[in-house]
């Protein structure tokens, strides 16, 4: 159950794995990690049909030796037979995402989770290949995806919630019955460059919010608390992960949980913006994001973010600054061609 002792997902550690499948690539963490693989010396194939993630992200690394783009969906019959392989590694990222980033399409994030999952596991047995599935937290007792809305039977938060649940069972299933190396990392509320600010997620659409000169909105009374872990982090802790041979689900997230008011006033802050503070209705149940559980990913793995939730909102906005003028411009656009929505092109938010 032990990580592999030679390996550092930082610093001049050679990766373990030659080459590696990254599905759901092009997204927020996908991209980040096919970097980091790179980087340490993997082959990286990246898949992605680009439902939510974007090519754009992954453009930096085209031409690189050893990475190869793969615009396809895991989900699809013959996905298998495009990735040849052979892999060391499969992370398995093309889960359901959030339902707010694609809301109308219930059916292909509960195909992401059983069809996707299972053409996975299928291209990492066929390689003896370590499988890992990126899950999501459990929701609440009581949150929207955890009980049947009776009004609402099929809804996305439904459907993406039987994916999670069914994905990691079958990752479960599959490993004891048939012996495989397969494990599940669960991944609690990254953030940094390049996410999306489209889905509502804290701190993107405070970020996205100030830099537009808007008011900067928080729910309620503002005491809720997110567990923020940077992606750099996050990346680390899914490598640690990855290199070890554990079935029980792992959390990755961040012990820090800064208000959501904490947040908005360092956002405002750090983008020098004139916008207000305002706090309207709490639309949601109350009862906030769930907490990770890291002792399990310290005292197996030896995770430990290094990076402090100021440090990491600090290098978050800088990034999106860098890719968008801070207030709209006379004519109502923003001078990179954006408008005053606070979005710099969509392929940059995904």
């Amino acid at each position: 159950m032990m990580p592999m002792a030679a390996f550092s997902p930082r610093g001049e550690s050679r990766t373990p794995w030659d080459r590696v499948l990254v599905t759901g690539g092009a997204g927020f963490l996908g991209s980040h990690l096919c970097t980091r693989l790179l980087d340490a010396g993997a082959e990286v194939d990246c898949l992605d049909n680009l439902s939510t993630g974007r090519a754009e992200k992954v453009a930096h690394l085209a031409g690189r030796p050893g990475f190869r783009f793969l615009e396809r969906d895991i989900s699809e019959p013959g996905c298998a037979d495009a990735l040849t392989g052979p892999y060391d590694l499969v992370l398995h990222l093309a889960g359901p995402a959030s339902p707010a980033a694609r809301p109308e399409r219930p059916v292909q994030a509960l195909d992401a989770g059983s069809l996707g999952t299972r053409t996975a596991l299928a291209v990492a047995d066929r390689d003896g290949a370590r499988f890992l599935l990126a899950s999501s937290p459990p929701p609440s007792p009581g949150a929207r995806g955890d009980v049947l809305d009776e009004a609402d039977p099929v809804g996305p938060h439904r459907a993406c919630a039987e994916a999670v649940r069914f994905a990691e069972a079958l990752v479960a299933a599959h490993a004891g019955a048939h012996g495989s190396n397969a494990g599940i990392v669960r991944l609690f509320a990254g953030y940094g460059p390049g996410m999306r600010a489209d889905d509502g997620a804290t701190p993107a659409a405070l970020i996205e919010q100030a830099l537009a000169g808007r008011p900067v909105t928080v729910a309620g009374d503002g005491s809720g608390t997110h567990p923020l872990c940077y992606v750099d982090d996050m990346v680390d802790g899914v490598l640690l992960v990855a290199a070890g041979r554990s079935v029980r689900p792992v959390d990755i997230g961040g012990d820090e949980q800064p208000t959501v008011a904490e947040i908005a006033r360092l956002v405002i802050e750090l983008t020098g913006s004139d916008s207000p503070l305002e706090f309207v209705e709490d639309p949601g149940d109350g009862r906030g994001p769930t907490r990770p559980v890291t002792g399990f990913a310290r005292e197996i793995f030896g995770w430990l973010p290094s990076v402090t939730w100021q440090d990491g909102l600090e290098r978050t906005v800088a990034a999106f600054r860098g890719r968008r003028e801070p207030f709209p411009a006379p004519d109502g656009g923003t001078p990179d061609g954006g408008t005053t929505d606070g979005r710099a092109g969509e392929e940059w938010w995904a």
